[in-house]
C-alpha cells in the first residue's frame, strides 16, 4: 500500500480546507493513512507532520506496521495526548477533527485540553472520498476475498437441508471460511429461511430450516483487512409459481442495475434500475432498502447506492448491489453482488451462479 501517497493527498486536502492541522481519531482510516492496526490510537497531520500516538500495548506492533509516519507512545489516552502535543506546536490555530466519529464529550474534552486559541473545526469527510478510488493492491484484496465468499457458498448449500437451525447453518460456514483463511466474518452472517426471510437483516437464529420456502444467505469475510459481501437466496423445495416469478423479477432487477454501472453514472441511476424493473413486477413496494453501497476496509462505505444519490461513479469504485423484495408473513428474496467500476463499465467479483436454487 502507498501509505506516503494517502498521507499527501490529505495533506492537500488539509490545506485546500486552509487548516493546519487534522485529527484522524477513526480506526478504520487511521489504517487507511499509516497502516495501524491497533485499536487504540490517533494521526496527527499537519502540512509538515504526520505523528501517531499509541500506547504501550502497541509499541512494537505500531513500529512494524506504520509507514509514512512517525510512531510516538503516550501514557495518556489519545486525545488528551494529541491536546499536549497541538499546545506544543503553538502555530497551529485551526484544526479539524473527524466529527462524524468524534461524541460531543470527546469534542468538549478536546476544546477544554487545548484551550481558547487554538479553533477546533468539525470537518466533513476527508478521509472517507479518498477511499472510495480503490488501487490494484486493495481491488486484488478485495477480489480474492470475494473469490472466498464464492467458494463458501458451495460448502454452504451442502450442509443446506430442512431441521439444521439457521445457527448451525452459520456456524459451519464460518468455520469452513476459518478454516479457508478468512481474518474474520465481515458481517454477522444472515440466514433468515421461511417467514424470516421476509427479515432484510434476519441474523442467523435457533429457527430450524423449514421443509419449504427460502433462504436468503448474506455472508462475507475479511481477507488482508478488505471485505467481501454476497447474497444468494435458495429454495428448499418445490417453489411455487408466484414465487418463481418474485425471484425471477429480482434477478432481472438486479441484472439491469449492474449494467447501469459506468464511469459517469450516478449513484442514484444505479438505484433507480433496480427500482425501476420491480415497480414494472408490481414489487416495487416490497423493496424496502437501498440497492448498495460501498465497501472495502469497511463492510459500509461511502458511495451509497441509493435514490436521488449524485455521487458520480468513478473506475476503482467498490459496491454491491442487492436489490430484494420483502413479503411481511410469507417469504423475502435478495441477490447480491459485489462490483467493481472499470474504465468501460464494471466488473462482478462475485461470479456465482444466480438462477433460481432449489434444494
Amino acid at each position: 500500500m502507498d501509505h506516503n501517497s494517502r498521507l499527501q493527498r490529505t495533506q492537500a486536502a488539509i490545506e485546500q480546507r486552509r487548516l493546519d492541522a487534522l485529527l484522524v481519531s477513526y480506526l478504520p482510516n487511521i489504517r487507511y493513512l499509516c497502516g495501524f492496526t491497533g485499536s487504540a490510537g490517533v494521526l496527527l497531520v499537519t502540512s509538515g507532520d504526520k505523528v501517531l500516538l499509541t500506547d504501550g500495548r502497541y509499541t512494537e506492533q505500531a513500529t512494524q506496521e506504520v509507514k509514512g509516519a512517525k510512531v510516538k507512545i503516550v501514557k495518556k489516552s489519545g486525545l488528551a495526548a494529541a491536546a499536549e502535543w497541538f499546545q506544543k506546536h503553538l502555530r497551529l490555530t485551526q484544526i479539524g477533527i473527524e466529527a462524524a466519529h468524534m461524541t460531543v464529550a470527546e469534542r468538549d474534552s478536546l476544546v477544554k485540553a487545548i484551550g481558547k486559541r487554538t479553533k477546533i473545526i468539525a470537518t466533513p469527510p476527508i478521509i472517507e472520498p479518498l477511499r472510495m478510488i480503490k488501487n490494484a493492491h486493495e481491488i486484488a484484496a478485495i477480489r480474492a476475498a470475494c473469490r472466498l465468499v464464492v467458494d463458501l457458498f458451495r460448502t454452504l448449500t451442502s450442509k443446506l437441508r430442512p431441521e439444521i437451525t439457521e445457527s448451525q447453518l452459520a456456524g459451519e460456514l464460518e468455520f469452513a471460511a476459518r478454516q479457508a483463511g478468512a481474518e474474520q466474518m465481515a458481517f454477522p452472517t444472515i440466514i433468515a429461511s421461511g417467514q424470516r426471510s421476509a427479515l432484510p437483516h434476519g441474523r442467523a437464529s435457533s429457527v430450524p430450516i423449514p421443509a419449504e420456502g427460502f433462504v436468503v444467505c448474506d455472508f462475507g469475510v475479511i481477507l488482508a483487512g478488505y471485505c467481501s459481501d454476497m447474497t444468494r437466496t435458495v429454495h428448499v423445495g418445490r417453489p411455487q409459481n408466484e414465487a418463481r416469478s418474485a425471484y425471477k423479477a429480482v434477478q432481472e432487477a438486479q441484472q439491469a442495475a449492474v449494467e447501469a454501472i459506468k464511469p459517469g453514472a450516478a449513484a442514484g441511476e444505479v438505484d433507480h434500475a433496480a427500482r425501476k424493473l420491480l415497480y414494472n413486477h408490481g414489487l416495487g413496494k416490497f423493496f424496502t432498502h437501498s440497492t448498495g453501497h460501498g465497501l472495502g476496509l469497511e463492510i459500509h462505505e461511502a458511495p451509497k447506492i441509493a435514490a436521488a444519490q449524485k455521487e458520480v461513479l468513478r473506475p476503482g469504485m467498490i459496491i454491491t448491489v442487492e436489490p430484494g423484495v420483502y413479503l411481511p408473513g410469507k417469504w423475502g428474496i435478495r441477490i447480491e453482488d459485489t462490483v467493481v467500476v472499470t474504465e468501460t463499465g464494471s466488473e462482478i467479483l462475485t461470479p456465482c451462479p444466480k438462477d433460481l436454487l432449489t434444494l
